[in-house]
């Protein structure tokens, strides 16, 4: 899996932070997203799934390899 962000398009909602931790952060300026790792472990990839499906902005792209 292969994660990438907007945070143009991020709304600061806190959701992807919450959700998958491990990933993804918020920068303490603005809020906006904050990619911690573009290639999460497997044990992630749920918690990061979760995270791109409930942010409300549509900010996460996910790539999931075979």
């Amino acid at each position: 899996m292969d994660i990438s962000v907007n945070t143009g398009r991020c709304c600061s909602s806190g959701v992807c932070a919450l959700t998958a931790p491990d990933v993804f952060d918020q920068s303490d300026e603005d809020g906006t997203v904050i990619l911690l790792t573009a290639r999460p472990p497997i044990a992630a990839h749920a918690a990061v799934r979760e995270a791109a499906e409930l942010c409300p902005s549509g900010a996460i792209e996910l790539r999931e390899h075979s």
